[in-house]
């Protein structure tokens, strides 16, 4: 089945497809003119209003402009959204998604017409949603079709050293992606060194790296980054090692904090820096946010490591012992190591089920994890991959997941409601962007604000309730009336007054 690009700022078409029961899936068609926001002749008052909305035809569609003016009494009995610039916060780096070994074999077994579609909907500033972000796995993670290494075995100097399976899928999309966005910022990770430097002689089921190979696995960050680099694609930085706290069915690696402290403080930092890569942004942890403080006291705590660390990433899977999402962690980790950044590194909803591709609750997961995170000190955020096939894959241990957009052989792609919440943020929050305040006098809605480098503002509300809710949104003595349908997220873009 043919579609077109899922970005439309005019109008709706909707196919109905079978998934058991029938379903409705919105089907966007991309105008370039209406779906790039312009601010020239904007007046200050006016704001536009962009939402995506449960049980309509909305998703990131413009609706009626509201204007700024008197808003009256400031009673308790009224809603208000307050967005207040006076005081900026951390500088937005950019948000994006994961291009795996999955993304790009998928991706390579497209019809070039909805090749051309994924490349708009994720990366055109103009007609898509303007990922500006991006990480992939150094050697093979759970999402590539098996397991590989870029080294023969025992060669602890590297020889062999290439990165001839990444030219096949990877490499090539990445430099799509790159062409399409104009500019992607890219750091890398790894699951694993090679099995013969790990403890367990296996790349997956965890173990350690041996002691006598810690240089040679930091030579091995070195290697991969000229190798891509002279391919022609420029890394902005790196992890140290994927989930270093779990032992996974796949690709695996243990690191201590007291461990991944020395390694970057005695190998991987000063290997870097004598490589003339010291402009590479190292990040610490890479795992969830349970344990984020303690891993920032114990690596940020020692002088000697902390020199070389740019800052912390982490992911949000600390729900697995059935709690909720951590915020406040990351926001300790912010209030105590201020000098050192966070980024938002993975996160996806697991046990693909083609039955919940219109599952409402995929998007708003992303919405709230979004407005928390970027309201705890976040300076960027990283989705997994960004295509999987119909199964949520391929995945060589079948860790099945969902992405935002999936790619299935009869219907084509399917944009799950992640990829409009996502782009509540991504389309309209450029890097260099500043953090704002912003809150709200009620609970039911969320909210998150950036200044632009433009001068335009653009502030995200999320309701996550059965209720609709009207209310002001307040600024500088003037308020815009609107209101919030249930389930939804909506963004506001107006210009500075």
């Amino acid at each position: 089945m043919k579609t077109e690009l899922p970005f439309n700022l005019r109008k709706n078409t909707f196919l109905k497809m079978a998934l058991g029961t029938a379903f409705i899936i919105s089907i966007f068609i991309a105008n370039s003119q209406s779906a790039k926001p312009s601010f020239q002749k904007q007046k200050p008052e006016i704001v536009k209003v962009y939402t995506t909305a449960f049980n309509t035809s909305h998703r990131l569609s413009p609706v009626e402009d509201i204007q700024f003016t008197d808003p009256g009494a400031l009673v308790e009995r009224k809603v208000f959204v307050f967005v207040d610039d006076s005081r900026s916060f951390q500088t937005m780096l950019g948000i994006g998604g994961a291009i795996t070994d999955a993304s790009a074999e998928t991706y390579a077994k497209l019809p070039t017409d909805q090749q051309n579609e994924l490349l708009k909907a994720y990366y055109d500033p103009q007609n898509g949603i303007g990922y500006t972000l991006a990480r992939t796995n150094m050697q093979s993670c759970d999402f590539s079709s098996g397991s590989y290494s870029y080294v023969a075995e025992n060669d602890k100097e590297l020889k062999t050293f290439n990165v001839k399976h990444d030219e096949q899928y990877r490499i090539p999309l990445i430099k799509k992606a790159i062409a399409t966005a104009g500019k992607l910022t890219l750091y890398v990770s790894p699951w694993s060194p090679p099995a013969w430097m790990k403890d367990n002689n296996d790349m997956l089921h965890g173990g350690k790296l041996l002691p006598q190979y810690r240089q040679a696995w930091a030579n091995f960050f070195v290697k991969y980054i000229k190798e891509y680099e002279k391919l022609g694609i420029p890394v902005w930085g790196l992890t140290v090692q994927n989930e270093p706290l779990a032992v996974q069915k796949w690709e695996s690696c243990i690191f201590t904090a007291e461990e991944e402290r020395d390694f970057i403080k005695n190998y991987l930092g000063p290997t870097l820096k004598d490589s003339g890569l010291s402009s590479k942004k190292l990040i610490a942890w890479d795992h969830n946010r349970d344990f984020i403080y303690q891993r920032a006291n114990t690596i940020l705590g020692d002088a000697a490591a902390a020199k070389y660390v740019w800052g912390l990433g982490y992911h949000w899977y600390e729900t697995w012992t059935g709690g909720d999402m951590q915020f406040n962690n990351v926001k300790m980790v912010n209030d105590n190591y201020p000098e050192k950044n966070l980024l938002f590194t993975e996160g996806c909803a697991d046990s693909y089920d083609e039955k919940r591709i219109n599952d409402w609750s995929l998007g708003e997961k992303y919405g709230r994890s979004m407005i928390y995170d970027f309201n705890a000190g976040t300076v960027g955020w990283t989705d997994w991959n960004i295509l999987l096939d119909e199964k949520g894959g391929p995945n060589h241990v079948g860790n099945y997941c969902f992405a935002p957009i999936v790619a299935d052989p009869v219907k084509g792609l399917q944009y799950t409601n992640a990829y409009y919440y996502i782009g509540h943020f991504s389309k309209f929050i450029k890097p260099g962007a500043k953090r704002i305040n912003a809150s709200s006098n009620r609970s039911g809605l969320l909210t998150t604000a950036f200044k632009n480098t433009d001068g335009s503002i653009a502030v995200v509300v999320m309701n996550n309730s059965d209720q609709n809710i009207e209310y002001q949104l307040y600024r500088n003595g003037k308020a815009a009336q609107t209101s919030s349908l249930p389930h939804s997220i909506s963004t506001f873009v107006f210009q500075s007054f």
